[in-house]
């Protein structure tokens, strides 16, 4: 190896060695001290607290409600099944029961069948969103618990429901 090729050798070494050095930043700014959590408050900005639950015009919308025969969610309910997935992920020793309900129309075994199906649907879209499946128990009444005995449409369309029950742990 002649001398050039060893300048040129060592050159780039140095080069390299230049270029991998780690450059030192100036150590960050001190963060932001905040007060300390209030009991029973959220610790996070924006996170739900358990007062929400009476407070919150989303969280206090606990009835889902379903077509004739269907399971599936009405487009109008995601934003609402939304705001109890982020309470579920705010407050994960929170539990929620989902309680599926079916009008008279139908028989008996078909309408629990249905209510767990609609319950079951609730739950997967809360899950969807982010909450947590073993913070939620699904129940079927099938059309044992009406909210209306009158047999017209305005009050089977009631009874096809989900309710959002919130339980303590």
């Amino acid at each position: 190896m002649n001398s050039t090729t060893r300048i040129l050798v060592a050159t780039l070494l140095c080069t390299a060695a230049i270029g991998c050095s780690k450059k030192v930043k100036d150590a960050p700014p001190p963060a932001e001290t905040t007060p300390p959590p209030v009991a029973g408050q959220p610790t996070t900005p924006g996170a739900y607290g358990p007062e929400d639950l009476d407070t919150d015009s989303c969280l206090r919308q606990r009835v889902v409600y379903f077509d004739l025969d269907q399971d599936v969610l009405r487009p109008e309910f995601q934003a609402l099944v939304g705001c109890h997935a982020k309470y579920l992920r705010d407050r994960p020793s929170s539990r929620m029961t989902l309680e599926g309900h079916a009008d008279e129309r139908g028989s008996r075994e078909y309408n629990l069948g249905l209510g767990e199906r609609r319950g079951n649907s609730v739950s997967s879209a809360i899950q969807a969103n982010g909450g947590s499946g073993n913070q939620q128990t699904v129940n079927s009444y099938g059309e044992e618990r009406p909210t209306c005995t009158a047999s017209n449409e305005e009050c089977w369309a009631r009874n096809r429901r989900v309710e959002i029950i919130y339980t303590a742990k």
